[in-house]
């Protein structure tokens, strides 16, 4: 098993700066790589994600190059064959896939690289749109459909879904409005796949076939037709 995964809820923590809640667990999980290959599709302007992302790494000792650089743009095959790691940032996760599906030469061709060298062991770092990406579709995303991409299906490097800034239900709040396990629930009614939701702060490892639950304030695992199961801090945990 040499997936090496590193999916993130959320980019920022309340109160602090850019990936500041998660800079110790990015650099341990990077080891000695110094240069990583960046995705900045989940928002619209991608030169000015690039430029917040690239400032970001270069304060954590790494040298983050943008797919949408001109030094890759004309050779993403070449750029994503030859990097040492991956980072996926966070925005809509529908735009970030569609985007992605748009690319040259083939959406398809592009994810199934990308799926091929995360498979061969090269570190992926996704947060939020960026760890949905991870899972077997987008479907458990919390963001709006503003586009369309012509497929949910996603990268499928994680065996469960993703439900990222997962919220607990507050049950003395007046909204009548779905909560979260509500909406959880109804992607059960439709599906089997395990969605493991993790609380902002909060991220998983994965390496050597284990997965470790980081960060602060736990997750919760949603299996189909049962209670969901608090994951706390430091759980180790199999698929």
């Amino acid at each position: 098993m040499k997936r090496r995964l590193l999916l993130i809820s959320n980019s920022k923590p309340h109160g602090g700066g850019y990936l500041d809640h998660c800079e110790e667990a990015i650099k341990a999980f990077l080891g000695p790589i110094k240069n990583i290959l960046f995705f900045p599709f989940a928002l619209q302007d991608w030169e000015g994600y690039a430029s917040v992302a690239r400032e970001r790494f270069f304060r954590m000792g790494i040298k983050l190059v943008s797919v949408r650089d001109d030094e890759v743009i004309f050779r993403m095959n070449e750029g994503i064959e030859t990097a040492e790691a991956f980072f996926v940032g966070g925005g809509n996760t529908f735009r970030l896939l569609m985007e992605l599906l748009k690319t040259e030469p083939g959406g398809e061709v592009v994810l199934s690289q990308l799926r091929n060298r995360i498979f061969a062991g090269i570190p992926y770092i996704g947060t939020s749109a960026g760890a949905n990406l991870a899972c077997p579709t987008i479907m458990t995303t919390n963001d709006m459909p503003i586009v369309y991409p012509k497929t949910f299906n996603a990268l499928d490097v994680f065996p469960y879904q993703i439900n990222p800034y997962y919220i607990d239900p507050d049950p003395s709040s007046q909204h009548m409005g779905e909560t979260r396990d509500v909406r959880l629930k109804e992607f059960h009614e439709e599906h089997e796949t395990p969605i493991v939701a993790l609380r902002e702060g909060a991220w998983l490892r994965m390496e050597n076939g284990r997965t470790h639950l980081g960060g602060e304030n736990g997750a919760k695992l949603f299996y189909r037709g049962s209670n969901p199961i608090e994951l706390y801090q430091g759980a180790w945990f199999k698929f």
